[in-house]
């Protein structure tokens, strides 16, 4: 484990102590309700068993032995004991899930907020398929961990209760069971250490590398039907699906060999009564053999946790890397005036910047570092005077509004994808954003207007369509500057003149400053400075020039 996945592993342990805290009243009811149910158990089997052999060789010894004999007091004791080990399990359910439940809806946003405010590194590397298996699979992995922790408690309730039935057959007895019961829970340990968890760890990976690839191929169905390698891609998950086939089968062999050790314990046990009992009574000798049975059989759940620790672990483990800890800069607003040292210039609202220059130069990644959306190089930028660096990514953030020139919309509505951007918005607000854009009339034209659904990444639209709705969206938030990358690429010519004029419009109604990104000369019309990108220096900043002052 890398020293940064340690770190967030430790981040991680944290939250789910700070859940367990938060929970501690359910969970210490679901332990009690475990114990009972575990103490319940034991008790009804042994003192069922001794009811059964004392009632039978009551009515072998004839009328008056059998009339003298208490049936009432044995019976209601079964019955008291059956419903309260009914009612010990129906608590343990409702308060153990309850807590696990509450503890993940509480752990999931926290989560989703450690990945946004972490390090940019793992956003832009992280696939979308993985992100779910781990937002998903990982999280209810841990669902476990919470149900689980009350296993403990049954298992000890339940040799208690085993021990101190077998007493009542004489103190060897007792040991016999004890030590049986112990020996069954050390070997399950040990086999669910050296076959379960690694096991359980193989089928946390198989399944989130099964569910990445499986999103990646849904994603570019089109181009492996266009291609004609969909049978490939068929194989390729066929693959993945046989490496999670064959982990599930190592986790079910090792589940088998940990009932194993249980079978041999409980085998072990009777052995021991059936040795240190033989001078005990007949009833008292069934008592004790059940009670040795479920003695072994109160641990189940805790064999179960051994079974299912090695994907809990690797669940950790993966979310940990998840939560990075974040870049370290002081939280501090900046004036929203930017320095570009690499090119002398000197920028603040209500000017307009042109960046242009060949493809793949680096124009869109000096941008996104000045916004934190990569990791920003010292000494490139300056933000309010402070090195770009230095500024935390919050206060950088604040300052843009940004259309990305593939913009990602949600698989929701044009209301849920416009208000990403504001959650406050009114619907004079969002149709104001979806005019400037010049999409007003293609919603309107839709049965649900503001409601209609968009599809998968915004399936349901065009291409021009989409970039106008992330255009569209980058004008409802309220920022100094507006950065656009390629706004109107793949638009005619009538399309694109409405946009830049409604362009214009809106800048000058709101004074904010524009960086516009495009190869275009109509966009770059717009602009009353031009910056031209040239390539990436072997530090990696970008290498830039002022090639024209409009």
């Amino acid at each position: 484990m890398s020293a940064l996945n340690a770190s967030g592993v430790v981040r991680l342990k944290s939250l789910i102590r700070a859940q367990e805290r938060r929970q501690g009243a359910r969970l210490l009811a679901a332990s009690v309700c475990a114990a009972l149910v575990s103490a319940a158990a034991v008790l009804l089997l042994g003192v069922s068993g001794w009811f059964i052999t004392a009632s039978a060789l009551a009515g072998l010894a004839g009328p008056l032995v059998a009339h003298s004999f208490n049936f009432m007091v044995p019976s209601a004791l079964i019955r008291f004991l059956a419903i309260a080990r009914t009612g010990g399990r129906y608590g343990e359910r409702i308060t153990g899930h309850d807590a696990a439940l509450k503890a993940l809806a509480a752990l999931r946003p926290q989560l989703f907020e450690g990945v946004a405010r972490g390090p940019v590194t793992h956003a832009l590397t992280l696939a979308g398929g993985e992100a779910s298996s781990r937002m998903v699979q990982d999280v209810d992995a841990i669902q476990n961990r919470f149900v689980r922790l009350s296993a403990p408690w049954g298992a000890a309730a339940g040799m208690v209760a085993g021990i101190g039935l077998a007493l009542l057959t004489g103190w060897t007895t007792a040991l016999a069971i004890a030590a049986a019961s112990a020996l069954g829970v050390l070997a399950a340990a040990l086999v669910g250490r050296g076959l379960a968890e690694p096991a359980g760890r193989a089928v946390q990976a198989a399944s989130g590398e099964l569910k990445t690839e499986f999103a990646a191929f849904a994603a570019a169905a089109p181009e492996l039907q266009a291609y004609g390698i969909k049978p490939w891609a068929v194989e390729q998950l066929a693959e993945r699906g046989a490496a999670l086939e064959r982990a599930t089968q190592g986790l079910a062999s090792a589940g088998g060999w940990i009932l194993l050790t249980q079978s041999a314990a409980m085998a072990l046990a009777i052995v021991g009564v059936m040795t240190t009992a033989g001078a005990a009574s007949p009833p008292l000798i069934a008592l004790a053999i059940l009670a040795a049975v479920t003695t072994v059989e109160s641990a189940g759940a805790l064999l179960t946790a051994f079974r299912h620790n090695g994907a809990v672990k690797a669940a950790v483990e993966r979310l940990g890397d998840l939560l990075e800890a974040p870049t370290s800069t002081p939280r501090h607003s900046v004036a929203p005036r930017i320095d570009l040292s690499g090119a002398n210039l000197s920028l603040s609202p209500p000017q307009r910047l042109a960046v242009s220059g060949p493809s793949g130069v680096g124009k869109t990644t000096l941008i996104e570092r000045l916004m934190h959306l990569r990791p920003p190089v010292p000494g490139e930028a300056s933000l309010g005077g402070v090195d770009v660096a230095a500024v935390s990514p919050d206060a950088a953030r604040a300052l843009f509004a940004y259309a990305p020139q593939q913009a990602v919309l949600l698989a929701g509505t044009v209301r849920e994808n416009l208000k990403l951007a504001l959650p406050g918005a009114d619907d004079e607000t969002l149709w104001a954003a979806l005019e400037d854009a010049d999409l007003a009339d293609r919603v309107r034209a839709a049965p649900a207007g503001l409601n209609a659904p968009l599809g998968e990444n915004g399936a349901r639209l065009s291409g021009g369509e989409r970039r106008r709705l992330g255009l569209a969206r980058a004008y409802l938030r309220p920022a100094p500057w507006l950065v656009l990358d390629e706004p109107t690429e793949g638009l005619d010519a009538a399309t694109e003149a409405r946009v830049l004029e409604r362009l214009t419009a809106r800048l000058e109604r709101t004074g904010q400053g524009l960086i516009l990104v495009s190869h275009r000369p109509a966009p770059l019309a717009l602009c009353d400075r031009r910056l031209t990108v040239t390539g990436l220096a072997a530090s990696g900043a970008v290498q830039m020039a002022v090639r024209e002052t409009v």
